[in-house]
């Protein structure tokens, strides 16, 4: 304790400043309100809007300045309740279908509430957080037919994992030196090969990587929107008689767009013929793993060098989760692994172990997202996680049948080969009553679907993910779209029969 002395006489100093809780008691009774509320607001999902977007006033209080006294957390909690928990996604609610977003879990959010608590940073050391790490990696190496000491690492999403993974090939390919010594030392141009309908994410993690996107060949689809496998090795064929030097093969299992899964089968044996990094981007559709029936869509995803996939999807662990699993783990370690002093290994105490996440990829400082994928897992089980994915996509073969039922209001844009309805109105060949139809079922916050693009024809996208969707939600979809057809039609029409009156009235 400091003196500090007045009139001679000595008096306690004020306490160091920390961030505890100064009543440890009044803050355990808050955060049990709050965790309270929260299973309330998941229990009750489908009683609130889909979405709906923040008000002007509300947005305006995030314009605040830093505040730099402290304020009471119950007031904190209450704008929280009030300003954020109202206007968030929306994809906890069974009829989100926007884009393909997972639901998360009631488990999920204790799990994620027990890693911030122990704040453990998941780059490297030797902590008990990494086991649980590398558990996981044994898990999906088991789950997907990979050998036993296949290298994983936990990432942001599957777009970072498909960047990381093209690394890896670029390394094969050229040799560890090109860390060193950059692309230019490289013996011919590199050439990458992926899907039309692949991710955009591939593109990117070319142009990232610095090989550039104009030597990524977008191989064109077959009628159910899988890689031509043909035309892929014709592709190879032609560039190398031109000189370049391909060196990876992007399959996709479960595209943007529609679901397709590409013949990841015959294009490993493309692969292992042509001496090629075989990638596969299975973001979401990789878990069909997950379900005995589904598992054959899958058939050769053992054979691949590499493989990107989110726990955050179909799983429904909470975001973020992405995963990038690696075959050889020596390539996979030389491809990011950094020899600074203050990297160094020990032989034991925090500093021990051989390989850590960092080894792996380019963050240092990482949160434990492995908890929360352990706890999903550990409670519900895979085989629970399967059915719920069968679920999601017989949901979406029931959208499809009611639908088809009502055939002269509505047209599949898309064969439905998963759990994506790609679909509009038949007389919307233009598309554009379909995304006015979407924006109006977004803003009324009755369902939130997406569009997409498919034959140069925007169109509606149902991607039925969410672990809580029902044959009764789907019905309900089905008359929010009539209403919302109804409602955007009229709009139309008063807005033609007002352009058509505007001549006559000018010239009276």
């Amino acid at each position: 304790m400091r003196d500090t002395r007045i009139f001679g006489m000595q008096s306690p100093a004020p306490p160091a400043p920390n961030l505890d809780p100064d009543d440890w008691e009044a803050f355990r009774a808050a955060s049990r309100r709050a965790l309270d509320d929260m299973i309330d607001f998941l229990k009750t999902v489908r009683e609130r809007p889909v979405w709906q977007p923040a008000p002007p006033e509300v947005v305006q209080e995030f314009r605040a300045p830093l505040p730099t006294a402290p304020e009471n957390l119950d007031a904190v909690l209450a704008d929280f309740a009030t300003l954020i928990r109202p206007y968030a996604t929306g994809n906890l609610h069974p009829l989100f279908m926007g884009w393909v977003h997972g639901a998360g879990t009631p488990v999920g959010m204790i799990a994620e509430m027990l890693a911030a608590g122990l704040n453990a940073n998941c780059g490297g050391r030797n902590h008990i957080a990494l086991e649980v790490e590398r558990q996981i990696t044994t898990w999906a190496a088991s789950l997907f037919g990979f050998p036993s000491d296949a290298s994983g690492v936990f990432v942001t999403g599957t777009s970072a994992a498909n960047q990381l993974a093209l690394l890896v090939a670029r390394n094969a390919s050229l040799g560890d030196d090109v860390r060193r010594a950059g692309l230019r030392d490289g013996s011919g141009q590199l050439v990458a090969y992926t899907s039309a309908e692949a991710h955009g994410c591939i593109k990117q993690a070319m142009e990232m990587a610095g090989i550039g996107s104009r030597f990524l060949r977008l191989i064109s689809v077959d009628a159910r929107g899988a890689m031509r496998t043909d035309a892929l090795a014709q592709a190879i064929a032609d560039d190398r008689a031109r000189g370049l030097r391909p060196f990876l093969v992007a399959a996709t299992a479960g595209t943007v767009n529609t679901g397709a899964f590409d013949d990841i089968e015959t294009i490993a044996d493309i692969c292992r013929r042509e001496k090629l990094w075989f990638h596969v981007d299975g973001a979401f559709g990789a878990l069909v793993a997950l379900s005995p029936s589904l598992r054959p869509l899958i058939r050769g995803i053992e054979r691949a060098d590499s493989l990107a996939f989110d726990f955050h999807k179909w799983a429904h662990v909470p975001y973020d989760a992405g995963f990038l699993l690696v075959r050889d783990p020596e390539r996979h370690r030389r491809t990011f692994s950094n020899p600074a002093a203050y990297l160094h290994r020990a032989p034991s105490g925090l500093a021990a172990g051989d390989t850590w996440p960092c080894d792996l990829g380019p963050d240092l400082s990482r949160g434990f997202r492995a908890l929360k994928t352990w706890f999903t897992f550990r409670v519900h089980g895979a085989d629970k996680i399967g059915a719920c994915i069968v679920q999601t996509c017989e949901m979406a073969k029931y959208l499809e049948q009611r639908l088809l039922e009502q055939a002269n209001l509505y047209e599949l844009a898309a064969p439905v080969a998963l759990n994506i309805v790609c679909f509009g109105l038949r007389t919307s060949p233009d598309g554009e009553l379909n995304k006015a139809i979407v924006i109006d079922l977004q803003e009324r916050g009755v369902a939130a679907p997406s569009t997409t693009i498919i034959g140069g024809r925007t169109v509606i996208r149902a991607a039925i993910v969410n672990h809580r969707t029902t044959r009764e939600d789907i019905d309900a979809l089905m008359i929010a779209l009539r209403d919302s057809a109804l409602r955007v039609t009229l709009a139309q029409m008063r807005r033609s029969d007002e352009t058509d009156r505007v001549p006559t009235a000018a010239a009276g």
